[in-house]
């Protein structure tokens, strides 16, 4: 999710904050905390670069990062900066945190299952299953498929792009006064088809957070189950992803967790920073609302290659892309995208930005090395991370100061 590659594919429009990295407003710890060898982390040689990527963007200005990573060494886990500026407490590795757009792969995940029980077809229309829901300013929910709604090709305007939405539940003073407010589905459809839709049905990829809302209630639809249901029982139980909820309508992050800080404006001057850490999570819903850390989402992704979660013709579906005309190095299939590092390694996965957190989980083909961070802070982003775990090489010195600047984008 961010400047539009697909790295960071699904950070749809939440802050276009800061151009450039800039120092942040309190005093940060630079420091990286690594976990050292115990039974549970085999020494490992291979992760110097990705520590180094991690206190640059700390470095550079951003609070916190934590990561994790598997693959046939064995598990590793690390911190870089703080996790409470007021404290000064670092960030833990065991941190839940918001994964914001990851939300999508689980939300994917769900349907192909259902596709494989019978219960729909990808290439059924949204209105089979959400009959007369999506109509008006040319938007037709008899001419979408599910299948469009997945691989960001239906052409629906993504309500996360509606002025007074953001300026309501994303902006300051908006979301301080709003942070709290539970917010239906039905609202991010309302604004979403107040719009004419950006291009018609197959025309071409454009990311729509409101893709997912719409998935999610055929989810409902088909299954008669709670859109949050139906991913405990498929997913979150069988594979024991312990730290990983569905807020629903709550507003706290359960477990150990670090701060979240955002500065809630799209002014590139601003530097005013925010504590957003407690925010309702209707306002997120299926489109990225799950909270989870990096143990559990480096354990969804590698089960979900080695085919656990899908059968193979549900799992080539998935990995069916289309590409983004704005990078074409890159694709995206079914609430899962693809792209390859500099050192010529193919990576699956999704990346997730909101309020306060920014996130990407990737894996190799075979789910064999998987990666997983998260930042505490949402104005910025740097490629380094995936670079130095994959590829074992480091940016500049001060790589974050690369900051994407679209690295707001759910």
């Amino acid at each position: 999710m961010t400047a539009r590659r697909m790295t960071r594919t699904g950070v749809v429009g939440v802050i276009a904050a800061a151009l450039a990295a800039t120092a942040f407003t309190v005093p940060v710890q630079a420091a990286g905390h690594e976990i050292p060898p115990t039974k549970e982390h085999k020494a490992h040689q291979g992760h110097s670069q990705t520590q180094r990527a991690m206190d640059d963007l700390v470095a550079a200005g951003i609070p916190g990062v934590v990561a994790g990573a598997r693959d046939k060494n064995g598990t590793w886990r690390s911190t870089s900066g703080i996790g409470n500026t007021k404290t000064g407490a670092p960030r833990g590795v065991h941190d839940r945190f918001r994964v914001a757009s990851i939300t999508k792969t689980f939300v994917a995940t769900v349907l192909l299952q259902m596709e494989s029980e019978g219960r729909l077809d990808l290439d059924d229309t949204v209105d089979r299953h959400l009959p007369g829901v999506v109509r008006g300013n040319g938007n037709d929910g008899r001419k979408i498929t599910v299948r469009q709604l997945l691989n960001h090709t239906s052409g629906l305007f993504d309500y996360l792009g509606d002025a007074a939405y953001v300026k309501k539940y994303m902006e300051a003073p908006g979301f301080l006064k709003h942070r709290y407010d539970t917010v239906t589905p039905d609202l991010a459809v309302r604004t979403a088809l107040s719009h004419q839709p950006d291009f018609q049905p197959s025309a071409r990829f454009g990311y729509s957070n409101t893709n997912y809302v719409l998935a999610a209630l055929i989810i409902e639809s088909v299954g008669g189950k709670t859109y949050e249901d139906e991913v405990r029982g498929r997913i979150i139980r069988p594979l024991g992803l312990h730290g990983t909820t569905l807020p629903e309508n709550t507003s706290h992050v359960p477990g150990p967790h670090s701060r979240a800080y955002s500065r809630l404006s799209f002014d590139p001057a601003a530097t005013k920073v925010y504590d957003v850490t407690l925010q309702n999570g209707s306002q997120s819903w299926a489109d990225g609302d799950i909270i989870s850390t990096t143990s559990d989402l480096n354990r969804f992704y590698s089960a979900l290659m080695r085919g656990k979660l899908l059968s193979k013709k549900q799992l080539k579906a998935m990995k069916t892309t289309v590409s983004d005309s704005e990078d074409p190095r890159t694709g995206y299939g079914l609430g899962i995208a693809t792209f390859t590092t500099s050192c010529g390694v193919k990576l699956w996965g999704h990346s997730g930005g909101w309020l306060g957190s920014l996130s990407h989980a990737l894996t190799t083909e075979d789910g064999s090395h998987t990666l997983a961070y998260n930042l505490n802070g949402d104005w910025g982003w740097s490629p380094y991370i995936e670079e130095g775990e994959f590829c074992g090489v480091g940016g500049p010195a001060r790589g974050a100061a690369k900051l994407d600047r679209a690295a707001h984008r759910r």
